[in-house]
């Protein structure tokens, strides 16, 4: 490996590394209790491994996803490329920076968690990225490579204090209902790193890593899937070390059930909680003050970088409505979403993730498999047609909208994975169909 792998794969890293996502892993390690370490292993895999593959199997097609996922069906691309930028843009992903950055800036500095209060701070948040979207990018960017190496020194130090602090701690009871076997518990995890949404995100942005890549002289044929494994590696290593350990962390930190009750009532996110407590602990009445400024700064610029990113990539799908008025829309919609608090924008955002990652993690690894081996475009279609019917359907039952028994019957059900053999029976079936019709296999060039 020389020197461009190891810059890539900083770069890699510090587009995965979010400031939002580290709410989750304390929050799952408090929860998860004798069943640790097969509940992150899951978070692990959907929170680290699929957004790794994701940009992997974007250095496939010279012409990235969108190319990618239309020779799969050209309104299927369309479709699932929106979707993903409303996902991570004004729907979830934006709204929960501001809210975020509220729980981690504001309720610790000034003990509230009032609307009034969210109301004022969001309402000054949005303001500041509305401005920023429509001016100098390299400021942000600037700002973004200050403030990524910032917080990351801080977690790191953070992590080791922690780590001393509660070396003697035993593990946590957690959450039993939930948490009661170890298979139930990786699904948990699993279905936990949705999340992150960094998967999809891949999707969206591995152009931009691959540009990056090229842009270090490396081609396809002096190996650009070569070095984007080894980048995805060096990524994965840190990302692994950091949310492994602030999920031991919350695992070994005993959270009394009447503070857990208050939580709940004041509707504060309990990783939030988790994260100022254990800053506290690492750097003393300070802590709280210098990570929790620290989270809202790099969440403002995340948001910033979504605003005009989504609202790039809808610009160029709708000519006839400006850029000017995408980002105003966004904006607006993103504000008054982080409204509803984090924890109601988290809740609102899972049944949704349901939807799309089984089928973003589907379409991945389709791509990826027909590198290796001739596919007919039907096998393709098909399994992505059976898993998107299978996983809004078991959405609506889990829901409430729509019951039906037998969904909680199916094979791996109980662990929310029973989209996989719709996909391998849908692959089959197609590939069979398609070899019968001489499909011509699908390429990527």
């Amino acid at each position: 490996m020389n020197k461009n792998v190891f810059v890539v794969g900083f770069m890699l890293f510090a587009i995965f590394f979010g400031a939002g996502n580290l709410i989750f892993p304390p929050a799952l390690g408090l929860a998860s209790g004798q069943f640790f370490w097969p509940a992150i292993f899951g978070f692990v895999i959907t929170g680290i491994g699929l957004p790794l593959v994701g940009v992997i199997a974007g250095s496939i097609e010279s012409k990235g996803y969108r190319a990618s996922l239309s020779k799969i069906h050209p309104v299927f691309a369309i479709i699932l490329l929106s979707a993903i930028s409303l996902t991570i843009g004004p729907l979830f992903a934006i709204p929960r920076t501001a809210a975020t950055s509220f729980e981690m800036g504001i309720t610790p500095i000034f003990d509230t968690t009032s609307k009034g209060a969210l109301f004022i701070f969001t309402l000054i948040y949005f303001i500041i990225v509305y401005y920023l979207s429509f001016n100098s990018s390299k400021m942000v960017d600037k700002v973004g490579a200050i403030l990524t190496p910032l917080l990351l020194i801080s977690i790191v130090i953070l992590i080791i204090k922690t780590f001393i602090s509660l070396s003697g701690n035993d593990v946590v009871a957690g959450d039993p209902e939930i948490y009661k076997a170890a298979s139930t518990s990786f699904g948990k995890g699993f279905v936990e790193g949705y999340l992150t949404m960094d998967a999809i995100a891949a999707i969206a942005f591995s152009m931009i890593v691959i540009t990056a890549i090229k842009s270090k002289g490396v081609t396809k044929e002096t190996g650009l899937f070569k070095q984007t494994i080894y980048a995805g590696l060096i990524a994965a290593i840190g990302l692994g070390f950091i949310y492994i350990s602030l999920g031991w962390i919350g695992n070994h930190m005993e959270v009394s059930p009447a503070t857990l009750k208050e939580l709940n009532a004041n509707g504060q996110n309990i990783g939030t909680y988790l994260l100022t407590t254990v800053s506290q602990i690492a750097f003393g009445e300070f802590g709280k003050y210098l990570v929790g400024i620290i989270v809202a700064l790099a969440c403002l610029t995340t948001a910033t970088g979504l605003i005009v990113s989504v609202s790039e990539f809808f610009h160029e799908l709708v000519p006839k409505i400006s850029y000017k008025w995408f980002v105003t829309i966004f904006t607006l919609v993103s504000f008054i979403i982080s409204n509803q608090g984090l924890t109601t924008v988290i809740q609102g955002s899972l049944p949704v993730l349901l939807v799309l990652y089984p089928i973003a993690i589907t379409t991945v690894l389709l791509i990826v498999l027909a590198t290796f081996v001739k596919t007919p475009p039907l096998a393709q279609q098909l399994a992505v047609t059976f898993v998107t019917i299978i996983s809004i359907i078991s959405v609506l039952n889990s829901t409430g909208g729509v019951k039906m028994k037998f969904i909680e019957d199916l094979y791996l059900a109980d662990i929310q994975m029973e989209w996989i053999p719709f996909a391998v029976v849908g692959f089959i079936i197609g590939f069979i169909i398609g070899k019968v019709k001489n499909q011509t296999p699908v390429e990527y060039s």
